[in-house]
């Protein structure tokens, strides 16, 4: 997936089809009568349902890894057996080998964005002194009897503290998307139980889960030598919602980056935004590449998906011009559609009022912020998704 202009943003299959175009009064309209973003029909909640449940597994897998490597991989210069989840065995290292398994490569890669981008009270505490005076120990413990770390601790002094501050960022997103793995997993078993009927009830049961976990405390600690040292303790005050749900929703539905090979990073092609606050690359504004290849990290999930997807959405994509021969590019439009029902989750779950409010200040200040976030859209793929086929 990659950003293109707007000229080549829609899709093959809208060539002969034009998106209808919607203002954003229209968007926030449907959003304060309790209308969903995305069209309310029947294809697209299997779509968006299907997808989600294969996302879950794999945010499952995603963040088991994650955190195994905060816990277990602490400051291991050369972590060659990370993917194990400490189970080595002949079978796994021949799976891996011939790359029949989950790419967790594609989790580190967003791990990785969303440190970049930050946000959020945790980029605060890792910038802080706290953050120093809670690494530092667990920094000496791991180094006392370690001489190769102990020299390079000494001759590059910030190089440890940067690692531990980036196993700070695996920790929370491992934790954050254990949350909506189960989210996504309890949504599907919803459907599948007949619970969930609309779109509407998706998004209600997505936005449901994060507010039940806005205030879950993001915590990490290592045991070394038997003995436990806290990188983020509770005390500090992190939470689900505001330190990672909402920086993970800037960072990798808005913001992303550009990938390697799409655009040029020469500062001189000026084809990179300066201000990383105008970055445009994220899941809300890609296009589905029709590529099979592990070379572009959103690939790398939509191969992950392939080996989950349920029946009910197989025989969506079976009934398409091509089968399943481009289930990733399928998948990868699927997902963008599920992401944009979990965006209007969080937007509605961060309202400043009831959506159907009486009082008059309260309406215009719900339309002032439902305005700030259709402005961010504006360049979305938003429109796009509006085509019923």
């Amino acid at each position: 997936m990659t950003k293109t202009s707007s000229e080549t943003k829609a899709p093959s299959k809208t060539l002969f089809k034009a998106a209808p175009v919607y203002s954003s009064s229209d968007y926030i309209d449907r959003l304060v009568a309790g209308e969903t973003l995305l069209p309310e029909t029947p294809e697209n909640l299997k779509e968006v349902v299907g997808v989600l449940d294969a996302y879950g597994i794999v945010l499952d897998a995603y963040s088991i890894n994650l955190n195994y490597i905060a816990e277990h991989q602490f400051l291991k210069l050369v972590p060659i057996f990370k993917y194990f989840n400490g189970e080595i065995t002949p079978q796994k290292i021949l799976k891996h080998l011939w790359h029949d398994r989950i790419n967790y490569e594609y989790a580190e890669y967003v791990m990785r964005t969303m440190m970049w981008h930050g946000g959020g009270g945790l980029e605060t505490y890792l910038d802080s002194d706290d953050f120093w005076a809670c690494c530092s120990p667990a920094i000496q413990a791991k180094i006392r009897l370690n001489p190769i770390l102990r020299s390079l601790n000494a001759t590059f002094p910030n190089f440890l503290p940067e690692q531990v501050r980036q196993l700070c960022y695996y920790s929370g997103l491992g934790q954050f998307w254990r949350v909506m793995s189960d989210a996504f997993m309890y949504l599907a078993r919803s459907y599948n139980q007949g619970k969930i009927k609309s779109l509407a009830e998706v998004v209600a049961l997505v936005k449901s889960e994060l507010v039940a976990n806005a205030t879950q405390p993001i915590t990490y600690s290592v045991e070394i030598g038997g003995t436990q040292y806290d990188i983020i303790p509770e005390s500090v005050g992190l939470t689900f919602l505001p330190d990672t749900a909402v920086p993970y929703v800037e960072t990798i539905f808005l913001r992303g980056a550009p990938f390697f090979g799409t655009v040029s990073y020469n500062a001189q092609a000026q084809q990179v935004p300066i201000d990383q606050a105008q970055f445009a690359y994220g899941a809300l504004f890609a296009d589905p590449l029709p590529i099979g290849g592990a070379g572009i990290p959103p690939t790398l999930l939509m191969q992950d998906m392939r080996h989950y997807v349920p029946d009910y959405l197989r025989e969506i994509y079976q009934r398409s011009k091509r089968g399943q021969d481009d289930i990733r590019v399928q998948l990868g439009q699927s997902f963008q559609k599920s992401m944009f029902c979990v965006t209007e989750a969080a937007v509605r779950g961060m309202m400043p009022y009831a959506p159907d409010t009486e009082d008059p200040k309260e309406q215009v200040l719900n339309r002032d912020y439902l305005s700030g976030w259709m402005k961010r859209l504006s360049e979305s793929r938003l429109d796009v998704v509006q085509i019923k086929d």
